[in-house]
């Protein structure tokens, strides 16, 4: 290679983490920390003027503000830069290069939009910006369209500062590699730097960096990462153990000791509220060749085996594979779920002969059934109260167990206990099983509310109940500890999903309340 420089997306793809909410005090930090460590370009986050902040996040109404809240002085020698997505900053509104002001833009597109952000990259250079042309899902172009957007480059944007190959969905092996390797350095003019940015959903972003430093090429090169790692779903290549290779093996002089500091001052303290890192579903995600966000949304459900998570991320749209669409995958998730339908008019009716009338004792998983037991048991032992525990994994003794999660629903029917399950998870034909037909017993807002807790209490309303207790129906917390007695059903979830299902919940029980049913609750709720 001619040149070799790191360009270190913290404060931009770290972002993706977080909401880009890192703080004035912590982003700060972190920029001290890499221009301390030495990399040649530091990416100081998003242009976005919709979704942009003047201060405390890396999200910039504008490219003005970075140098107002936090470059408000450079690094001789280090070059500052900014990311913007195709259709979200109007480039007219961008103010010319300055001394004081970032050195250039790094524009993401889709590939549909591939020939019409070649205006764009006109203008920004006009201005006197660096530009970095960032092809999105590289590896989703067909050689010729690879070539015919390589070749426009060549003609149209001759000057431009990089081109990069980006494995945005962390899917690229070594046989990928290689291949995009050739095809882009073969054919994109030699006097332009090529990139690479990578994520590590398959924990191949280290491996795929030492096969581009050890491409054969003249040109120059750079490689993005980030401190620990710290980015959307898997995350990047880790800035520190990049710059240690470069030291060792490409004679280097980088320093790492600043980039472990600020890990265990800031990126440590960041890490324990939100997590990035090799995970299951975004190994899945890459598998089916889709952003991470969808495999999130299906996972963070805590709803389907992950087999089945794996399965619905097959079933996704080529067309929607590289952009999230929240609506998509909400209409994607009920309809795969409700592909598993059933006629439950019978066991409608036979549960309704049960129910009506009666009092029903609903015992949702929530940490307070443990110090409640005996007054649950008392409950349970009177004859004019009908007991359903949802979801529980053990034995209580109530009358009947309703579940919406198989390897519940698998141990309650090997125990013999009367169940009732919801169609997507099971259709009967074992023991003393009651199916109910999912499409009819869910919840939908711009979300799809298919908890036992929902099924439940939409059941008992349905059946003429006339008063229902609640036991276990404690609510969420960001400390997984305080959410269910048992161990083993703890998901995490952050303070926004805690928030959400809290505020979603106590909502959904004031509507059930307001049709004409008593709700009792017998432990402390945040539903109250």
């Amino acid at each position: 290679m001619n040149s070799l420089k790191v360009l270190d997306v913290t404060l931009r793809d770290g972002g993706c983490v977080n909401d880009f909410n890192f703080g004035q005090i912590y982003m700060e930090k972190i920029l001290a920390a890499q221009e301390a460590s030495g990399v040649d370009i530091i990416e100081m986050g998003y242009i976005d003027e919709r979704k942009g902040s003047s201060f405390g996040r890396t999200q910039y109404i504008n490219e003005q503000v970075i140098s107002q809240c936090i470059l408000k002085q450079k690094k001789p020698g280090v070059v500052y830069v900014a990311m913007m997505d195709y259709g979200k900053f109007d480039i007219d509104q961008l103010k010319p290069r300055t001394a004081n002001s970032i050195d250039g833009i790094r524009m993401a597109f889709h590939k549909k939009d591939r020939l019409d952000m070649i205006p764009l990259g006109k203008k920004i250079m006009e201005k006197g910006y660096e530009f970095y042309i960032q092809p999105m899902v590289t590896l989703r172009y067909s050689d010729a369209e690879l070539l015919e957007l390589i070749h426009t480059v060549n003609q149209e944007l001759p000057n431009a500062s990089g081109f990069y190959i980006v494995d945005s969905f962390g899917e690229m092996r070594p046989n990928d590699m290689n291949r995009m390797l050739h095809l882009v350095d073969h054919n994109l003019i030699s006097s332009m730097t090529l990139g690479f940015h990578s994520h590590n959903n398959l924990q191949m972003s280290y491996s795929n960096a030492v096969a581009l430093l050890q491409f054969p090429t003249n040109r120059n090169l750079m490689l993005d990462s980030s401190i620990m790692g710290m980015g959307k779903g898997a995350g990047n290549l880790n800035t520190e153990l990049l710059l240690e290779h470069l030291n060792l093996y490409y004679g280097k002089h980088y320093r790492i000791s600043p980039l472990l500091e600020v890990i265990d001052k800031v990126i440590n303290q960041i890490r324990s509220e939100f997590y990035w890192g090799y995970a299951v579903e975004y190994y899945l995600s890459s598998a089916n060749h889709c952003t991470p966000s969808y495999a999130s949304c299906f996972y963070n459900k805590h709803m389907l085996p992950i087999d089945q998570v794996g399965e619905l991320l097959g079933l996704i749209a080529e067309d929607k594979k590289n952009s999230f669409d929240s609506g998509y995958a909400e209409e994607l998730y009920r309809q795969y779920n409700e592909s598993k339908a059933v006629d439950d008019t019978a066991t409608v009716k036979e549960l309704n002969a049960i129910l009506t009338g009666k009092q029903v004792l609903l015992v949702a998983p929530g940490k307070s059934i443990c110090s409640a037991k005996s007054e649950i048991d008392a409950y349970v032992s009177k004859e004019e109260i009908v007991s359903i525990g949802l979801n529980l994994t053990s034995d209580m003794g109530l009358d009947y167990l309703l579940t919406t999660r198989k390897d519940v629903y698998d141990s309650a029917v090997f125990d013999g206990k009367s169940v009732i399950v919801t169609s997507n998870v099971s259709k009967g034909g074992r023991g003393n099983v009651k199916v109910l037909n999912y499409k009819n017993w869910i919840d939908i807002d711009e979300r799809t509310h298919d908890s036992s807790a929902v099924i439940a209490l939409k059941l008992v309303s349905a059946c003429g109940v006339k008063e229902v207790l609640l036991a276990g129906f404690d609510g969420f917390s960001v400390n997984i500890n305080d959410n269910y007695y048992d161990p083993n059903m703890r998901f995490p979830v952050n303070e926004e999903q805690a928030e959400r299902r809290n505020r979603y919940y106590k909502q959904f029980i004031d509507r059930v309340r307001k049709n004409g049913m008593k709700v009792r609750f017998l432990t402390h709720s945040k539903y109250e």
